[in-house]
């Protein structure tokens, strides 16, 4: 156990722990961001060719300007560009350091990791929702044929794949793999793709299923998994069709176990959004912060990087002033 104690401890060195690191530096606070994976681990899990729906100036953060070559940045672009965050304010960021265990004993916050343990007098919870898909509960999902994330479409040319979902990354998918010679079917929840799919991008799946070229079951779910098969439910009946790959784009959750281990409520309803100050986001637990699409719970289309950055600010500044009225007593 180390003697040292930090004003503020970030779990999560994603662009929103990024930011509460700016803003504690800044502000003069002893802090230190706690990653699982690489420096912003989630884009660097996306897509390899995926673009962002965000122009690059909705992402900027710090006044450090956000260069890239298109409008929208690519995937690339992004993880150069917080790299960049990183590097210029020399930010303390502990790589490849899973957080085990938050637990508060009176005043101070004590942090168990992969690596090692901290104190910390305040816990920023910036964790994201990308590591947990959201699981089809079926026979056959553990094959290993089966995946919850996408990397590129080269695995895949001259496979049958199933993609699940019709969200931007399901469609993205499926007209990658497409192009690559991939035989793609879709499975679709309702009787079309998500009409928030991307402008440019949902022309261009709705006229490949329309001509024929990207199957689409529609209202429908999958069912089984099978070594080289899968079913479908669909309106008509069962349908039972070839398949090497499914790729189940079914979207992802926060991992709510570290709020549960501090204490912090969440709503009973669909959403399971954490309860907190929306002026300070501190929770209902004293001394614990919440940044970014965790705040969403399982809404995750609430949040984004453009308008989750300002809670680096508003959280720091509760810090300090709760800081300044201790110290004035």
């Amino acid at each position: 156990m180390t003697d040292k104690i930090y004003d503020m401890l970030i779990v999560g060195g994603g662009p929103i722990g990024l930011a509460c690191g700016v803003e504690a530096k800044k502000a003069g606070l002893d802090y230190v961001i706690v990653e699982k994976g690489a420096l912003t681990n989630s884009i660097y899990n996306y897509p390899i060719n995926m673009t962002f729906f965000s122009t690059s100036d909705r992402l900027e953060m710090a006044g450090i300007p956000f260069m890239s070559i298109g409008n929208k940045p690519n995937r690339t672009e992004a993880l150069e560009y917080y790299r960049r965050i990183f590097s210029h304010f020399d930010l303390n960021v502990k790589l490849y350091e899973a957080v085990n265990t938050l637990e508060k004993q009176e005043e101070l916050f004590q942090v168990k990791t992969s690596k090692g343990e901290y104190l910390a007098k305040n816990i920023v919870m910036a964790t994201g929702f990308y590591d947990l898909p959201n699981l089809m509960n079926i026979p056959g999902e553990d094959l290993p044929k089966v995946h919850h994330y996408y990397k590129e479409p080269w695995p895949f040319i001259n496979q049958k794949i199933i993609v699940v979902g019709g969200a931007n990354s399901a469609v993205d998918a499926a007209l990658e793999c497409w192009r690559k010679g991939a035989e793609v079917s879709m499975v679709l929840l309702e009787d079309e793709v998500d009409q928030a799919v991307k402008y440019w991008v949902r022309p261009d799946i709705v006229n490949r299923i329309k001509e024929g070229s990207i199957k689409a079951y529609t209202k429908s779910r999958l069912k089984e998994i099978r070594e080289h098969e899968v079913v479908i439910a669909t309106p008509e009946g069962d349908v039972t069709i070839e398949n090497d790959f499914v790729l189940a784009m079914t979207g992802y959750k926060p991992n709510f176990s570290l709020l549960n281990q501090l204490g912090v409520k969440l709503s009973e309803d669909e959403k399971r959004q954490p309860e907190y100050n929306e002026l300070t986001h501190e929770s209902n637990i004293s001394g614990v912060y919440l940044a970014g699409v965790v705040c969403g719970g399982l809404n995750t289309r609430e949040f984004f990087i453009e308008n989750s950055v300002v809670h680096a600010g508003m959280i720091v500044k509760d810090i300090v002033q709760k800081s300044e009225v201790k110290s004035k007593k």
